[in-house]
């Protein structure tokens, strides 16, 4: 019989794995960003570079993570630890406001 309130083992094995995946994933962008900055500051000044064409169409919207369109079915767990790790890349930046927004709906079915 399933234990009710607690995760068991895979479950909190499977959170930990994306909580720390998170907490890489923002360090590295945080990493990256100051080294960016860096870089700036010790560049020295360029001469102004001619302006980008302005006929280059935007990139498309990249889909949302396949493993959250697709939740196993009848886990509540599932979809709680979809809905976390959905918020943690958005928040990250990773997912843009629509991105979200589709894929918390498929989450929640």
């Amino acid at each position: 019989m399933r234990r009710v309130g607690r995760p068991g083992l895979i479950g909190t094995a499977a959170r930990t794995a994306v909580i720390a995946g998170t907490a890489q994933a923002v360090s590295g962008n945080v990493a990256r960003r100051q080294q960016q900055r860096y870089a700036a500051q010790q560049a020295p000044p360029q001469e102004a570079a001619p302006p980008p064409p302005a006929a280059a169409p935007p990139p498309a919207a990249a889909a949302p993570p396949p493993a959250a369109a697709a939740p196993a079915a009848g886990g509540g767990n599932d979809v709680v630890a979809t809905l976390e790790r959905l918020a943690a890349l958005h928040a990250s930046g990773a997912l843009t406001d629509a991105e979200f927004a589709a894929a918390k709906a498929a989450a929640l079915g």
